[in-house]
């Protein structure tokens, strides 16, 4: 199965880093370039442990995955349920720790690609585009980390919970 994973530190505390990860709709458009649409199913207000969630990517690609961890301020897993049609699966976790002077957020993706036949290639390709965009969108998150607007947004949302 292959594994991506990129990580960065942020210079805020984990506990907001991880607000800002979480943050939904237009504030996080402002830092996620990965997401086109995003939004909660089945009646959700909130992420949660078992919540669903839709997202369309930037290139069109939709899917509907579901968090099966939540656990402020240090831990998110999601998996996918339904999804592209060359992904089998997909799941991702993203941990936040205190170090000197901030966060250490790191992102890890697995997944695995089909038709069987198809798969070793597909997943060599994959680990190379995944893995770009996994970059690109932590650098994305480590530019929302000093948006005064996601941090506002995060800040309320710490306030809320």
């Amino acid at each position: 199965m292959p594994v991506v994973q990129a990580a960065v530190i942020v210079p805020i505390p984990p506990a907001l880093a991880y607000a800002v990860s979480q943050t939904t709709g237009e504030v996080r458009r402002r830092w996620d370039g990965f997401i086109h649409a995003q939004h909660f199913l089945d009646g959700a207000m909130a992420p949660a442990k078992g919540v669903r969630t839709f997202t369309r990517q930037r290139f069109g690609l939709s899917m509907i995955t579901h968090y099966v961890s939540y656990a402020p301020p240090t831990t998110v897993g999601m998996v996918m349920e339904k999804g592209p049609w060359f992904l089998r699966t997909l799941g991702a976790g993203w941990r936040f720790e205190a170090v000197d002077g901030g966060t250490r957020a790191v992102w890890k993706y697995s997944f695995t690609c089909r038709p069987a036949w198809l798969a070793p290639l597909a997943e060599r390709i994959g680990t190379m585009v995944l893995g770009r965009e996994i970059r690109r969108r932590i650098a994305g998150f480590a530019r929302g980390c000093a948006d005064p607007v996601v941090l506002d947004a995060a800040r309320a949302a710490l306030e809320e919970s």
